[in-house]
């Protein structure tokens, strides 16, 4: 992988090779305007030359999109208060599909565009992501905007421990049953079906540049969909739920 061998980008590199060694400086080919499927064997110098490009600010992004960040899985999630839990979900995992669910829809727009005569099964995989485009960000500010307030507030009541606290609480579990139930098992569904579609993000050996790269892409999503799903319906959920229920017998 390149990430951990990033000083071998240099300028004598073409940009076929170095999206072949690690998907994610697709993006920054891209932004900068690079072609780099199967044809890109031109020396990255030149290419900058001709697009007058600096190459080493194309060198920086590319040295920045392969850096290693790594999160051990032994983080102590079930430890971490519901303020620092809520707010870790929007940062990492919110911002992240904010960010990745317009990209990856572009590139495997072009991709199916482009290859679904080759591979019939892509249109179907096309779909399947669309459904999950269009309902992710809804499901977001939901969660944002209504779940994530009031599991803070019954946090913050359950920990005041005040006579008062009880009145402060709603009942929390049917949204958030309804979200874990019917949302997120649709979630669930839908990488299901990608990972049957796709052999499990699996490209054949004879596959170009953008394939691979498009399934590496559609790969990390499910990576990330999962963390997300894991952490709010084992921990942050279960907490507050059990919060919820413990002030809820409380006399008044």
């Amino acid at each position: 992988m390149l990430s951990r061998n990033y000083q071998t980008i240099s300028t004598e590199s073409c940009a076929a090779d170095i999206v072949k060694m690690d998907y994610r400086t697709a993006a920054v080919f891209k932004k900068h305007g690079i072609e780099y499927c199967c044809g890109a064997k031109w020396p990255l110098k030149m290419v900058c030359e001709n697009n007058s490009l600096n190459p080493d600010h194309v060198i920086q992004d590319l040295q920045d999109a392969v850096r290693v960040i790594q999160v051990s899985p032994a983080l102590p999630f079930n430890d971490w208060k519901i303020d620092f839990l809520t707010d870790y979900i929007v940062n990492i995992h919110h911002q992240y599909l904010r960010q990745a669910l317009p990209y990856i829809k572009e590139q495997l727009g072009k991709f199916v565009a482009e290859h679904s005569k080759k591979y019939p099964y892509l249109p179907d995989l096309e779909n399947y992501y669309n459904f999950l485009n269009k309902t992710m960000i809804p499901h977001l500010q939901q969660e944002e905007e209504i779940i994530f307030p009031y599991v803070r507030q019954i946090a913050h009541a359950y920990e005041s421990k005040e006579s008062y606290a009880s009145l402060l609480v709603r009942t929390l579990r049917k949204p958030v049953e309804d979200l874990m139930h019917h949302e997120h098992d649709t979630l669930k569904k839908v990488l299901t079906r990608f990972r049957s579609l796709t052999n499990n993000y699996t490209a054949p050996d004879n596959a170009c540049t953008s394939h691979r790269v498009t399934f590496s892409l559609l790969q990390e999503l499910d990576d990330d969909i999962v963390q997300h799903l894991y952490l709010e319906n084992e921990v942050l959920f279960p907490k507050a739920i059990a919060m919820e229920k413990e002030l809820l017998q409380k006399p008044l």
